[in-house]
């Protein structure tokens, strides 16, 4: 089995700031992370190679401190690392984005792509989605397990507002894995230590077949018109010993006076 993990280099939103002026992240000096539910899809895959011995390979696009993360990656047991990055890459909406990792995923062998839900720097949870329809693969998002039978059907857990469904899908098919369902395994030491020594392949917008309109700016049809912190807000009024008569006057009130009612 051959499995293609895609993963993303996210800025810990712990530390992120937004630019006032321009509604954008300040990435300048705030540390980047491996998104967590893509480690969960990178953690499903590694179980897979543990049990089956499949082939791992994860692609990231991104800017080329992203390889970071691919090396964090090889430290815990993947087989090959590709950073797709180019700056005509630029800009891409989810659209973009999906389009341009489809596309070079078709340059690789796979039985199995996985993926984390969402990233937490867009929380869009549509990338995955997307390259799999430009794929026109089966996929089922929200994945808490998957079990593979040895040949060709995975039996997969999905996660639902009203509970779970058991799924079951044939390879070729696109997952995307909550993190919270997963425990990332550590990298080992001798992974730590020869990670450094393993090559990270970058392909960039000449090294697999692309329509250019289709890439970075240029191919989003989507854009942020504007991006700002939640305000805080001011402390409420509390109101003790009250009849409830009292307290739905109070109520009735405070909602006609924000114009709800």
């Amino acid at each position: 089995m051959k499995i293609v993990v895609c993963i993303k280099q996210v800025p810990d939103t712990t530390e992120i700031k937004l630019d006032p002026v321009k509604g954008t992240l300040i990435r300048d000096g705030v540390p980047s992370i491996m998104n967590p539910d893509d480690k969960g899809a990178l953690e499903q895959a590694l179980r897979f190679k543990d049990k089956f011995g499949a082939e791992v390979t994860v692609i990231t696009m991104g800017p080329p401190q992203a390889e970071a993360i691919l090396r964090e990656a090889y430290a815990m047991g993947v087989d090959r690392a590709i950073l797709v990055s180019d700056r005509r890459f630029g800009g891409a909406d989810t659209i973009a984005t999906s389009y341009t990792i489809s596309q070079a995923i078709k340059a690789l062998d796979f039985d199995l792509i996985l993926a984390g839900r969402q990233a937490i720097d867009g929380d869009t949870a549509q990338v995955g989605p997307q390259i799999a329809e430009q794929l026109d693969l089966p996929q089922i998002t929200y994945v808490e397990n998957a079990e593979f039978d040895g040949k060709k059907t995975f039996t997969v857990r999905k996660n639902t507002e009203e509970g779970h469904e058991i799924l079951e899908v044939d390879m070729p098919c696109m997952l995307t894995v909550l993190a919270s369902a997963y425990e990332p395994r550590y990298m080992s030491i001798e992974g730590i230590m020869t990670c450094f020594d393993k090559e990270v392949t970058t392909w960039t917008a000449d090294s697999f077949p692309v329509d250019f309109d289709k890439l970075g700016l240029k191919g989003s049809p989507t854009s942020v018109k504007k991006s700002f912190t939640k305000g805080a807000k001011a402390m409420g009024k509390l109101h003790d010993e009250i009849t409830p008569e009292e307290a739905a006057e109070i109520i009735f009130n405070k909602l006609k006076e924000k114009f709800i009612i």
